[in-house]
């Protein structure tokens, strides 16, 4: 049958379900995005161009939204090509975040749409004021507000949808729980697990091994949304009580959610000023982004593993470090609570409390052993629910439910 996937970075959340419907071999799939430095075996893969901005007039609240409908339309005119070219799919599988699925209903009508619904924005109750540093006031909240108008659309165009957490499923409208699904999207266990033997070469050349005092922190980008101020604020009393410690920082300087320091820079720079983190030398590195194998080296020699989140979309990086036995001391918000119990799989703590994050990592470092349970606990969560042979086979029973 013809399938239709739908997601501006492709392949996404989709890279796993796409390559296994493609491996079949019995299916002509059409995947549309932005990127153009991608391929997918047996998977046409199309680009949109990038469309225009909002308008300089528009009202600053509507903004989200004229930007969205933009990106729905390019989709739209793309899939109208396809249209005529005699393409009918049975199956559409988009991200609806961006707005590209808006207008896919009205060229496929016959189709049946799955929407994977990460995040629906409100203006209390999830990310937007969580943060003590934050400054909340009716323009804030209004915004938020509609924000959503272009997730509401395409869930109510759709037949059913995906969300990977319990949470990330309750912050959407309860009128529209009945066709959310909890399906997450899979962690390869045959990748992403501890090995005895692991090393990572620091920049250096320093080797850093199973068994050294290790502290790491990993996130796309570095920003508050994932407690990055909060965590390097913790680095300098850890460092301090460990003098064999070492901090290995992995993410970007852009800005995937929020906003950039207002002072200007980016937070990598503004925390390092505020921390002082100079003064430590080659014992705090930054290494940017990472390829994949070298980020899952790391995750394999840390003694703690940094996880802070505001309540907002679960990283997969929580899951991956679990399923290669790291500690997490982790933040005590939703959806970090659905997969950690503190004691149990790892430590919690509370967001913002740089004090206590410190004293639980020093004491990470200080007695290894006494976590050893934890870390064989948190890898066995994943076995049990996350692995990426359940979910994908669950994902793509959904599929075939849809299909008929």
């Amino acid at each position: 049958m013809d399938i239709l996937f739908l997601h501006q970075n492709t392949p996404g959340q989709f890279r796993y379900l796409v390559q296994a419907l493609a491996a079949e071999g019995k299916h002509r799939i059409v995947f549309i995005g932005k990127r153009r430095d991608v391929s997918i075996k047996g998977v046409k893969v199309l680009a949109y161009d990038n469309p225009k901005p909002a308008a300089a007039e528009a009202h600053p609240y509507t903004r989200t939204l004229e930007t969205a409908v933009r990106h729905g339309q390019q989709v739209a005119r793309m899939c109208m090509q396809l249209k005529g070219e005699g393409f009918r799919p049975r199956l559409i599988i988009g991200h609806s975040g961006w707005g590209e699925t808006l207008f896919v209903r009205d060229v496929f009508p016959d189709a049946k749409i799955l929407t994977y619904a990460e995040f629906f924005y409100r203006g209390q109750g999830a990310d937007i004021g969580f943060d003590p540093a934050d400054t909340v006031d009716l323009d804030v909240v209004a915004r938020a507000r509609i924000r959503t108008s272009h997730l509401l659309l395409a869930l109510e165009s759709t037949d059913l949808a995906l969300s990977p957490t319990h949470w990330q499923k309750s912050v959407h409208p309860v009128a529209m729980h009945p066709i959310i699904r909890v399906i997450f999207d899979g962690i390869d266990i045959s990748k992403a697990h501890p090995k005895p033997d692991a090393s990572f070469t620091l920049p250096s050349g320093r080797v850093l091994k199973v068994g050294d005092e290790v502290v790491t922190y990993v996130a796309r980008n570095l920003e508050p949304y994932r407690g990055f101020p909060y965590a390097m604020r913790a680095l300098p009393a850890i460092l301090d009580a460990r003098p064999e410690a070492v901090a290995v920082i992995v993410g970007g300087d852009e800005v995937s959610y929020g906003s950039p320091p207002k002072s200007g820079g980016n937070w990598r720079e503004v925390m390092t000023a505020e921390c002082d983190l100079g003064r430590f030398g080659d014992r705090i590195v930054f290494t940017g982004k990472v390829p994949y194998d070298r980020y899952l080296a790391l995750l394999q020699v840390s003694m703690a593993h940094l996880y802070l989140t505001y309540p907002f979309v679960l990283s997969w990086s929580c899951l991956e470090a679990m399923a290669s036995g790291c500690l997490l001391v982790a933040s005590d918000t939703a959806p970090v609570r659905e997969v950690i119990e503190d004691g149990i799989n790892g430590v919690m703590v509370p967001f913002a409390d740089v004090a206590v994050i410190a004293d639980k990592v020093i004491a990470a470092l200080a007695d290894p052993g006494a976590f050893t349970g934890l870390r064989a606990a948190a890898r066995e969560t994943v076995l049990a629910r996350y692995t990426l042979a359940d979910c994908l086979a669950q994902q793509r029973a959904l599929l075939k439910e849809m299909a008929g």
